[in-house]
C-alpha cells in the first residue's frame, strides 16, 4: 500500500510539474507575440499555403473576369471588369471586387500583361485601380492644407532620427542638448496645435532652428541604421496614410455616385403619392391601338429614372421631324411604375405616345410562372487598356462599356407584334432626327450597334472558349441599338442567351457578369456596325472630350459613373442633358430638382 501511495503521489507531482511548465510557456509566448507585432517582425515571415493578396501572381488577380462585375449608378446598371488571356503585350486590366448595388466599388474587363515589371508600375497607378475617380480627382484638387504643421511633424521626425546617434558622440553635448530642446519645443507645439491657425506667431523661427539644428547633425558620421530605420518609418507612414485617403476618398466616391440623389428620391415618392390621391384617366384604348402598331417608329427605354427616361424621350421628340408616328415603350419596375405612369400623363411630348410597362407584372408566352420577371438595366463595365501600339509607359486608357441585361433579351416576347424597334438606355441625349434608322439596311444582321473594337473576342477566348466565334470579333455597346425583332425570333436568340446563361452560371460569378459573356456569344457575327457619328460616348467619365464632336454627334451617351442628374457629373456637359427637362413642372420645384 504504501509503496501504491508513493507511486501514485510521484505521478501527481509530475503531472502539476507539466501543467505549471505550460502555463509558464503560455504566459512567456502572450508576451512574445505582441513583441512581435510591435517590432514589424512578423513582416517578414512568408506563408506558406495562398499568397497574400499584395503577392498574388498578375494572373491570379486578373482570373476574376466578371466573377465581381457590376458597379451600379441610380437610374442604370454599371458594367465593369473582366479579364482575358493571351493578348498582345502591354494589354492590360485588373479585376476589383463589386459585389451588389450597395456594396461594390468597381469593377473592370481587365486585359492580361505579360512583363512583370511594367504590372508592378502599372499596380500602383490611380486610374487603373480606381478608374473615373481619378479623372475626379484631378479636376477637383485643393491646395494641401496646414502644410506647416505637416512640415513641423516631418522635421520632428528627422530630429528624433538623428538624435540618438548624436547624442552617443563624444564632445558633441552642445549640438545633443540643441537636438533635444528643439524636439521638445516642437513636441509642445504639436501637443497644442493641430491646424496652421492654431501655431503661434513665432513658428516660423522655431522651424529655422530645427532645421539649423538637423543640418549641423547631417555633417556627423553617424550610425546609419538608426537613421535608415526611422526615416523609412516615416516614409512607411506617409505612404499608409497616403493610401488610405485615396481608397476612403474612391470609396466615398462610388457610395456618391450610387446613390440615388434625395431630389430625385422626393421626386419619384410625391408622383406616387399623387397618383394614388387621384388616379388619372390614361386613356388605355387609344394607346394600345398605337403601341402594338408595327408601322409605327417604336423606341424602348429600360430605366428606374424618371427624369432620365423622360429627357431622352424629350430630347428624340424635340429633334424629329414628325413625332406623330413615335411610340415610347418605358420599361421600370414595380417601384417606380407609378411615378412614371403620371410623369408621362402630365407631360406631353408633341404628337408622340407614351407607354409605361411594369415589368413585374408583364404576363409572357411560354415564361414560366415560377420566374417572377424583374427589371435590369443595361450592364457597364470599366475596360482599362494600353493600346497595342502604344509605348510601355504610355497613359492606361479607361473606357466604359455598356451591354444588354437580361431583360433585354425579353424584347420579342413582350413586343410580339413588333418587328423592329430602336433601344436606346437612359443615360443618353439625341440631338438629331433619327428617322434614318428605320431606313437602315442591317442584310440580315439583328442588333444594330456601336462596336468597341478596344476588347476583342480572342482577349476573352478564356472565358468563351476556344471555338465557335470569330475571335477578331469587336465586342459591341448599348446606348443606341436598333433590334430586328423578325429575324431575332427566326434565329431564337432569346433561348441562346438563356442556354449560354445557364452554362456560365457558377455560385462564384454574378448574373451581370454571366450577362456579358453570353450576349457577346449570342449576337456574335450578328451585330451590324453603326457609324461612329450616330453616337459620342464617354460623357460620363472622359473629362477631355472635344466640345465641337459633342455638337455634331446625333447621340450623347453619358456612359460611366458621372452621370448628368448627379451632383458629381461632369460640369461642362450637364447643360445638354439639363435644357431637355421640363423645369415647369410643380414637383421639380418643390423637390428642388433644378436647384
Amino acid at each position: 500500500m504504501k509503496g501504491g501511495a508513493s507511486s501514485y503521489g510521484y505521478s501527481a507531482k509530475r503531472r502539476w510539474r507539466g501543467l505549471v511548465i505550460g502555463v509558464l510557456g503560455l504566459v512567456i509566448l502572450s508576451m512574445l507575440v505582441p513583441l512581435v507585432f510591435l517590432l514589424g517582425l512578423h513582416n517578414g515571415f512568408r506563408s506558406a499555403g495562398y499568397p497574400s493578396e499584395q503577392q498574388r501572381p498578375t494572373s491570379d488577380v486578373l482570373r476574376n473576369f466578371t466573377n465581381n462585375a457590376k458597379n451600379k449608378t441610380f437610374g442604370r446598371g454599371s458594367k465593369h471588369n473582366s479579364q482575358a488571356t493571351e493578348v498582345p503585350p502591354r494589354s492590360i486590366a485588373q479585376s476589383l471586387p463589386v459585389k451588389n448595388q450597395n456594396t461594390n466599388v468597381d469593377a473592370a474587363v481587365g486585359l492580361p500583361l505579360y512583363a512583370k515589371d511594367v504590372v508592378d508600375d502599372i499596380g500602383k497607378l490611380c486610374e487603373f485601380k480606381f478608374g473615373s475617380y481619378c479623372h475626379w480627382r484631378q479636376e477637383h484638387r485643393e491646395e494641401m492644407k496646414d502644410s506647416m504643421v505637416k512640415k513641423l511633424k516631418d522635421q520632428l521626425f528627422v530630429a528624433r532620427a538623428f538624435y540618438p546617434s548624436i547624442a552617443k558622440l563624444p564632445r558633441q553635448d552642445k549640438l545633443s542638448r540643441e537636438l533635444k530642446l528643439n524636439i521638445q519645443e516642437l513636441e509642445r507645439v504639436l501637443s497644442e496645435s493641430t491646424t496652421d491657425v492654431d501655431l503661434p506667431p513665432q513658428i516660423a523661427k522655431k522651424l529655422q532652428r530645427m532645421e539649423a539644428a538637423i543640418a549641423k547633425a547631417k555633417l556627423f558620421h553617424v550610425e546609419c541604421n538608426n537613421v535608415d530605420k526611422k526615416l523609412r518609418q516615416i516614409y512607411d507612414m506617409t505612404e499608409d496614410e497616403a493610401n488610405f485617403h485615396m481608397k476612403q476618398s474612391a470609396f466615398l466616391y462610388q457610395l456618391a455616385v450610387q446613390t440615388m440623389p434625395k431630389s430625385l428620391h422626393c421626386l419619384s415618392m410625391r408622383l406616387t403619392v399623387e397618383y394614388f390621391k387621384s388616379p388619372p384617366n390614361d386613356m388605355k384604348l387609344s394607346m394600345a391601338e398605337k403601341s402594338t402598331d408595327p408601322m409605327l417608329h417604336h423606341y424602348v427605354i429600360f430605366s428606374n429614372n424618371v427624369l432620365a427616361s423622360s429627357v431622352v424621350i424629350n430630347s428624340t421628340v424635340m429633334h424629329s421631324k414628325e413625332s406623330v408616328n413615335q411610340v415610347f415603350h418605358v420599361l421600370t419596375d414595380e417601384q417606380n411604375y407609378f411615378a412614371m405612369k403620371l410623369w408621362f400623363l402630365r407631360n406631353t411630348y408633341k404628337e408622340a405616345t407614351v407607354q409605361v410597362l411594369n415589368m413585374e407584372s408583364l404576363k409572357l408566352d411560354n415564361h414560366s410562372k415560377a420566374t417572377l420577371l424583374h427589371l435590369s438595366l443595361p450592364e457597364e463595365f470599366r475596360v482599362s487598356f494600353h493600346s497595342v501600339d502604344s509605348p510601355p509607359m504610355a497613359p492606361i486608357r479607361t473606357e466604359y462599356m455598356s451591354i444588354f441585361s437580361h431583360s433585354h433579351y425579353l424584347l420579342p416576347k413582350i413586343f410580339q407584334n413588333l418587328n423592329k424597334v430602336v433601344v436606346l438606355d437612359d443615360d443618353v441625349v439625341v440631338q438629331q432626327d433619327l428617322s434614318a434608322l428605320w431606313s437602315l439596311d442591317m442584310g440580315g444582321k439583328v442588333n444594330a450597334a456601336v462596336q468597341f473594337c478596344s476588347l476583342r473576342l480572342d482577349q476573352l477566348k478564356k472565358y468563351l472558349g476556344e471555338n465557335g466565334y470569330n475571335k477578331n470579333s469587336c465586342a459591341w455597346m448599348s446606348g443606341l441599338n436598333v433590334i430586328d425583332l423578325a429575324r431575332w425570333r427566326n434565329l431564337n436568340l432569346t433561348e441562346t442567351f438563356q442556354r449560354l446563361a445557364r452554362e456560365m452560371t457558377t455560385h462564384e460569378e454574378s448574373i451581370e457578369a454571366v450577362a456579358l459573356r453570353a450576349s457577346l456569344l449570342s449576337f456574335e457575327g450578328l451585330i451590324y456596325a453603326i457609324d461612329g457619328g450616330w453616337i459620342l460616348s464617354g460623357l460620363g467619365h472622359d473629362y477631355g472630350i472635344d466640345i465641337e464632336a459633342i455638337s455634331k454627334a446625333a447621340i450623347l451617351h453619358y456612359n460611366g459613373n458621372m452621370k448628368p442628374w448627379l451632383e458629381l457629373g461632369i460640369p461642362k456637359y450637364k447643360h445638354y442633358w439639363k435644357k431637355f427637362l421640363s423645369r415647369e413642372d410643380q414637383f421639380l420645384s418643390e423637390c428642388n430638382v433644378n436647384s
